[in-house]
């Protein structure tokens, strides 16, 4: 205000003049059309919720068809079974690795090293009857079973050998059936 007592009436921004509306008597000459529109809008919006409500059912019978079984389970049920049958699977697995770690720790008790060497240890009997059989297991422990065969008889020896050696002396197919089953 101190400004424009200051400021000569050519220098003043110009006054805005404003023209009142009188709203209601505009809304009363205009009623009819205004109700009429509101009319209009009010059933396009009715058909258009009509039209998503049908499109809305659609698809929930479409989705409910893709999601069920062929026993009418719906999809989370089917999941479920699905996830307690991956349950049970883990559970026998873990079974399965404990009974496999104690087969493994009996396994390499078990004889898996085998030597066979055949001979003829006398000229007079004719081929090679007598033998020298080694069994070891991993750790190369085990025995040697010695078969001499003469006309007269049979003679079977075993011999402990313990990590690839044995106690006593051995014949040279003795050894070499050792040999044979560490090789």
């Amino acid at each position: 205000m101190g400004l424009r007592r200051r400021l000569p009436a050519r220098l003043r921004p110009p006054r805005r003049r404003t023209h009142q509306i009188d709203l209601d008597a505009l809304v009363n000459q205009n009623l009819v059309p205004i109700v009429g529109l509101f009319v209009i809008a009010i059933l396009v919006l009715l058909v258009v919720v009509a039209w998503l409500v049908r499109r809305s059912r659609r698809l929930e019978a479409r989705l409910a068809g893709l999601t069920r079984d062929s026993d009418g389970r719906s999809l989370e049920a089917v999941l479920d079974a699905h996830l307690e049958k991956v349950y049970q699977v883990a559970r026998q697995l873990d079974d399965v690795v404990a009974r496999t770690a104690v087969l493994e720790a009996a396994q390499r008790k078990a004889f898996q090293r085998l030597g066979l060497v055949r001979y003829n240890p006398f000229e007079e009997t004719g081929g090679n009857q007598s033998f020298a059989l080694a069994l070891l297991d991993a750790n190369a422990d085990g025995w040697v079973l010695s078969s001499l065969h003469a006309r007269s008889g049979t003679r079977i020896y075993a011999k402990s050998i313990a990590g690839g050696r044995s106690e006593a002396a051995l014949s040279e197919e003795g050894s070499a059936a050792i040999r044979q089953a560490t090789a």
